[in-house]
């Protein structure tokens, strides 16, 4: 199922079901070493994964050019690459000062550069310029506004109208937007034309807000969605006391919720990361589904969890149980 392509939109722009997030190539939450980084991306290729995502913000940079390493052994026409905008990487004069990069997230990556927000046109061009050299190609076929949710005015005015121009120019095959929210997602796929949006931790068998707004509209214009965050920042994968939701310790009501779906998910035969993973891709405007990982293991994992059969009568048991509304679509058995 990982092998299965779909095309983004009507942009010609395809990516396999299953794709490959790069935040965790850069350490995110903990060390991940080159040789680590480089294994994990060679196990995604190996497994027939050929999507992969990344952007400047994850590790300043290390995400782009540890997996650019990589892809640059690959031939060109075989996978889609997607990196973002929005934020660009300005030098820190005193590195020794400035520690490390944790609190973004990236406690082992020397903080050699910060973060500066920029949705205007001429950050969007420098953004896109810088991840082509971090990278080390000479193009990505998607380019996505990254996070604008405290600037949505520039996004639409400024960051938008770039990216069309550059599509325009043939720079980008595809444009969109990436967000942990659906409101603004929304927004993007009524208001532009937009190829795709990636939608984080909004569509996922614990919680389905994206539903309500973003998928109708997408299904309506022919939009391609992306769905991350499909384990809700570890939740899904492993639900216990001390794991995250959201990017930080997760609730009692929300844990409680969550083992109520391991269980119903077991008493079916099935790991609740293969549910968690298979459930976004039932909704039809669902082009596929991006899942991190920081280690080879990690990747079989997924796609062992992505081809792991899940019979209708899960979905129908979580559905009697109310922890899936009776109106979402879910996938057909495989």
């Amino acid at each position: 199922m990982e092998r299965a392509r779909r095309e983004l939109g009507s942009s010609g722009v395809t990516t396999t079901v299953l794709s490959l997030g790069g935040a965790p190539l850069a350490g995110l939450g903990a060390e991940v070493t080159e040789d680590q980084a480089h294994a994990t991306v060679e196990a995604a290729w190996a497994e027939g994964i050929r999507g992969f995502d990344t952007a400047p913000h994850y590790g300043i940079g290390h995400s782009e050019r540890r997996l650019g390493r990589v892809l640059a052994t690959k031939p060109r026409g075989e996978f889609t690459l997607s990196t973002k905008v929005g934020r660009l990487l300005v030098p820190n004069d005193d590195v020794a000062a400035a520690g490390t990069d944790a609190a973004e997230g990236f406690p082992a990556v020397p903080a050699t550069h910060r973060r500066q927000w920029d949705f205007s046109a001429d950050g969007v061009r420098r953004s896109l310029e810088d991840s082509l050299t971090a990278l080390g190609l000479d193009r990505v076929d998607i380019a996505l506004i990254h996070d604008p949710d405290h600037h949505e005015r520039q996004a639409f005015t400024e960051a938008y109208p770039a990216l069309e121009r550059l599509r325009a120019e043939g720079t980008v095959s595809a444009i969109g937007a990436g967000m942990n929210q659906s409101a603004m997602l929304a927004r993007f796929v009524r208001d532009t034309d937009v190829d795709v949006v990636l939608l984080a931790g909004r569509y996922t068998l614990l919680e389905q807000g994206g539903l309500a707004d973003l998928l109708p509209a997408a299904a309506e214009r022919g939009t391609g969605v992306i769905i991350g965050g499909v384990f809700n920042s570890g939740l899904l994968a492993d639900p216990r006391p001390n794991a995250s939701y959201n990017y930080a310790p997760v609730r009692e009501d929300v844990l409680a919720r969550a083992l109520r779906l391991k269980e119903v998910s077991e008493r079916h035969g099935v790991p609740l990361r293969a549910a968690a993973l298979r459930f976004p891709l039932g909704h039809p405007a669902v082009a596929g589904v991006l899942v991190g990982a920081r280690s080879a293991a990690e990747v079989h994992d997924a796609a062992a969890m992505a081809r792991h059969p899940v019979p209708a009568a899960l979905w129908e048991e979580l559905r009697a149980e109310g922890l899936l509304p009776a109106d979402v679509p879910v996938p057909e058995e495989i």
